[in-house]
């Protein structure tokens, strides 16, 4: 991490350490959840617990503002599941942040996300949002193919899914990007931004994912306001 000002993902960590993939997401989700490290935009960087091992005897860091990854922290902490948070900016979807822990892991990028958002919640939900001539430019771009059995299968068919979407319902996903996975996704208005949180747990636990969703739908809407921002429900 320390050749990395600016900060790197977890790919390029892993492929610099030598690492196996699987075992580079484990060591950054426990350090992120210890404090050590903090994901921001895509990429990890050192955490205020790594700071104050190289401060004086006595100094510790200045508060950092609370950003989108300490409520995310705070949301998973509450919820028990992992919480995502996404943009679409710039004729992509960016995931900007995600809060897991060991016993609640975050679903692996074993796909591009930015890439895939016709098979997964956040991804959906933020495509969802668009108006129809961005939603055609970001499929021809991005163009709709099954992940799993469970995927849906075309454009024409994921299209009218979304048409379907009913607004104050939040977009669910079963095993579409990750099998033994399910996923709920939220739109959240903040001025002119296009975004969206979502939380996964796995396949036996599907029970939870509705009072999950409905629990971060609260929390959000909650801060939000707070803000002078509203939730989109």
């Amino acid at each position: 991490m320390g050749a990395h000002r600016d900060g790197a993902p977890a790919k390029q960590l892993a492929r610099e350490a030598g690492l196996p993939l699987p075992t580079a997401y484990h060591l950054l989700r426990t350090l992120t959840h210890e404090g050590y490290l903090r994901r921001e935009n895509g990429v990890f960087l050192f955490g205020a617990a790594a700071e104050n091992l190289t401060a004086a005897p006595g100094v510790r860091s200045r508060p950092r503002p609370i950003s989108v990854a300490d409520s995310l922290g705070h949301w998973r902490d509450v919820i028990g599941a992992p919480v995502y948070c996404a943009v679409y900016c710039d004729g992509e979807i960016d995931l900007i942040a995600v809060a897991d822990a060991p016993d609640t892991p975050a679903v692996e990028e074993w796909a591009s996300f930015r890439e895939t958002g016709h098979a997964h919640a956040i991804g959906q939900c933020l495509l969802a949002q668009l108006d129809e001539r961005a939603r055609e430019d970001h499929l021809d771009r991005h163009p709709v193919r099954p992940l799993t059995r469970y995927s849906v299968r075309d454009r024409a068919t994921f299209l009218e899914r979304l048409r379907t979407l009913r607004r104050g319902e939040p977009v669910i996903e079963r095993q579409e990007y990750a099998l033994g996975t399910v996923c709920a996704a939220i739109p959240v208005t903040a001025g002119a931004t296009i975004a969206a949180m979502a939380i996964s747990v796995p396949l036996d636990r599907e029970d939870r994912l509705l009072p999950a969703v409905e629990q971060l739908r609260g929390e959000v809407a909650s801060l939000l306001r707070s803000f002078v921002f509203s939730i989109s429900i």
